[in-house]
Order: C-alpha cells, then structure tokens, then sequence
C-alpha cells in the first residue's frame, strides 16, 4: 500500500518539476484545481449511486490524485505536505473518538460528535454557530447544514407546519416581487422549500438527486415515444406523452 501512495507521490513531484514536468501541472494553482477537486468528489459520489464497483474505484484515484496536487502545490510553497494531511486527518479521527480510542467508552458518537465539533470550532477561534459551513458547498447542500446549525441553538420550528407556512408566504412575495427583487425572493423561496423538506428529516440533496433522476428518466420516455423532435410537439401533445409516462410507470 506505501510502495503505491509513494509511487503516486513521485508522479505528483515529477509533473509539478519545473525543467522535466508537465506544462499544465507545474501552471496549476490551489484555485484553478478547486473546481477539477469538486467534480471527482461528485463523480465519486455518482459511481456508488450507480453502484459501480469498479467505476468507484477509479473515481476514488482520481479524487486521491487532487489531494495529492493540492499537497504537493503546498509543499512547494512550504505550507505543508502530504505527511502533514494525512497526520491532521489521523489526530482529528482519534480526537473525535475517544469512545473507541480513549477511556470515554460510556459515551457513542451521536452524543459527542457535534460537541467536540464544536470544541475545534472554538480552538479556532470559531465563535458564531455559522461559522466552517464551507462557501464552496452546493447551495442546497450548504442551506440545509445552516439551518441545522441554527436549529441546534432552538432556532427552528416544533413541526412541518412552520416551514410549510413560510413556503407559501415566500411564493406570494415571489409572485408579487418587482423584477429587480425576484432573484431575491426566489432565493428565499428555495431557502424555505430546504426547511421544509428537512422538517420532514429528508435530506433535500438527495431529494433533489432522485426528482433529477425521475425526471431525466421519464423525459428520456418521451422523447422515445415521440415521432420526431420534441420541439416539433405542441406542449398539450408533451403533456400527454408525459401522463402516457407516468401510467407507464405504475402498470
């Protein structure tokens, strides 16, 4: 297992050289590699929706290759190294679970988790509950950890009703936003809709991912019952090919 994470080290230090290396590795930046690491995580996270095993195991490289290009780009500037990563992550997982590795054992981790999360908060001079939700998180993704950020302080509804209620409020002050305020309003809107799905203790990413899924699924019907481009079709004519879908579906 060492002989193949030095081997990918190697590979790392022989692209970035500046005389012998690639021309685009050695020109990367932590910034212009960020987006290429957000795309592996999601491609990581497609191949195990597909249940890909083996699609899930290249995937995994190409994610451990971005932290490998991150590493290196900071051991060049002298910021850290790989060892220094792999020693962050290690101490965190120890801390984080004293009931396997320390005395603690009464305690399991629904109990600690978000307590001593919040402890290395604090040690980092982290103060508000807002603070660590990483801005780069997809904007669904990051609503739902503040709202559960907040609702750990008690701000949050008992039960569905609330947020159900907030929803139809921000639908009507959509409807009759001025046009230099809609994009605000729908925000708010989309913000609500979150609140709402979790008050139900659905995770609205994964929600999202399945409607995706049904949608891509029964538009890709259509499109093969259709006789000719979709666009060809009057919408009345989608609409049926879309319920035709639909009964299809269930029967």
């Amino acid at each position: 297992m060492s002989d193949q994470l030095d081997r990918l080290l190697s590979i790392m230090a022989r692209l970035r050289d500046p005389q012998d290396g690639c021309e685009w590795d050695v020109a990367q930046t932590f910034s212009t590699i960020a987006p290429y690491t957000i795309e592996e995580a999601y491609e990581v996270a497609d191949a195990i929706q597909r249940d890909d095993m083996a699609d899930l195991r290249g995937e995994l490289g190409d994610l451990l290759l971005q932290v490998v290009f991150h590493a290196r780009i900071a051991e060049e500037a002298g910021t850290f190294t790989f060892e220094d990563v792999a020693q962050a992550i290690s101490d965190k997982m120890f801390a984080r679970h004293p009931h396997v590795f320390g005395d603690q054992l009464e305690d399991g981790p629904p109990a600690r988790w978000e307590e001593l999360k919040a402890a290395e908060r604090e040690e980092k001079g982290q103060r508000s509950a807002m603070d660590g939700v990483a801005l780069a998180l997809p904007a669904l993704m990051r609503a739902e950890k503040l709202q559960k950020r907040a609702a750990r302080e008690g701000f949050d509804w008992p039960d569905p009703s609330g947020p159900a209620d907030k929803v139809r409020e921000e639908m009507e002050e959509l409807a009759s936003a001025s046009r230099d305020k809609q994009a605000e309003e729908a925000g708010d809107l989309l913000f609500a809709a979150v609140n709402l799905v979790r008050a139900y203790g659905i995770a609205p990413e994964e929600a999202l991912r399945a409607a995706n899924r049904k949608f891509e699924r029964r538009y890709r019907a259509m499109e093969a019952l259709a006789e000719g481009p979709m666009a060809d079709l009057a919408l009345d004519q989608q609409e049926a090919l879309w319920q035709q879908v639909k009964r299809d579906e269930v029967s």
